[in-house]
């Protein structure tokens, strides 16, 4: 109950965000993926974001090599039947492990019971993921995070649902 109580403290609920959805030039290109529109500059004024790069966080540099899942999707990154590997060859599972559980520990100690996450991602994306052959071909699936998240409780929605989000905060307000 403790942390159902602290999200309410000042009666907002919390969304964790993709940094560079954020605005934030932290993508494997230095890029950012700013959102834009209404209800997103809504949950900033508000206060209700909470941005997070997983990559970054995990110890990734910006810029970075491309990266994708070899093997399946996040759930099998979590349960160690995948690997996420660079465009090189070169794996870097441990740092996108590490970053997803910082991800979660953010989410817990800030209340967020949301997660906005940037779709496509090794981590983030969270209905569809690269297919691990760096061609540019995606399969569906879920990022390294997306997948924790989820299976911690937390509900995680693409940067293309916006409204689904909303929907979910007036729900979550509701009853709490």
């Amino acid at each position: 109950m403790r942390q159902g109580r602290r999200h309410r403290l000042d009666g907002v609920e919390r969304i964790l965000v993709s940094s560079c959805l954020a605005g934030r030039r932290v993508r494997y290109d230095g890029a950012a993926k700013p959102v834009s529109g209404d209800l997103f500059e809504r949950w900033r004024a508000e206060g209700r974001l909470i941005p997070f790069c997983p990559e970054v966080s995990g110890g990734l540099a910006v810029p970075r090599p491309p990266a994708e899942i070899v093997g399946g999707d996040g759930g099998d990154v979590l349960d160690g039947r995948a690997r996420i590997l660079t465009d090189t060859g070169e794996d870097v599972t441990a740092e996108f492990l590490q970053g997803a559980r910082l991800a979660l520990e953010t989410a817990r100690r800030s209340g967020a019971r949301t997660a906005l996450l940037k779709e496509g991602s090794p981590s983030c994306g969270t209905h569809r993921i690269y297919d691990g052959t760096f061609s540019g071909a995606s399969s569906p699936g879920t990022g390294v995070t997306t997948a924790l998240l989820h299976r911690s409780g937390i509900t995680v929605f693409s940067e293309n649902d916006l409204e689904a989000v909303q929907a979910h905060l007036t729900a979550l307000e509701q009853t709490t």
